[in-house]
């Protein structure tokens, strides 16, 4: 099972980023897939999630209505828009999948290498 994000970079605050998720070996409309992230010194924190139908998303309240999860089963694909930038949202986000839907990270199993968001001023 690999799962590889792509999209992240440096963008001014109030910019918008768009990060991807490919998945291989496994069938990725088996499992609900989530993204977290961690900023350096900080713990790992729990940023969205969607099922694998697509039908629910879940999303940590600081990103509500700026952040957007969404996936292409058919791609093995899933997606975080991230708009409205701000210097907070610097971090290395994750996708990670789950049997289980839910913002719970320790239930996640198999995680990406992720990628690296800076927001600057």
């Amino acid at each position: 099972v690999q799962l590889v994000e792509a999209g992240g970079g440096v963008v001014q605050a109030g910019g918008n980023l768009r990060l991807s998720c490919a998945a291989s070996g496994l069938t990725l409309s088996s499992y609900a897939l989530g993204w977290v992230r961690q900023a350096p010194g900080n713990e790992r924190e729990f940023v969205a999630v969607i099922s694998n139908s697509s039908v629910d998303t879940s999303y940590a309240d600081s990103m509500q209505g700026r952040f957007t999860i969404s996936r292409d089963n058919a791609e093995n694909t899933v997606y975080l828009q991230m708009n409205s930038l701000k210097l907070e949202d610097t971090a290395v986000y994750y996708c990670a999948d789950t049997n289980i839907y839910g913002t719970d990270s320790r239930l996640y199993l198999y995680w990406g290498q992720g990628t690296q968001v800076a927001v600057s001023s």
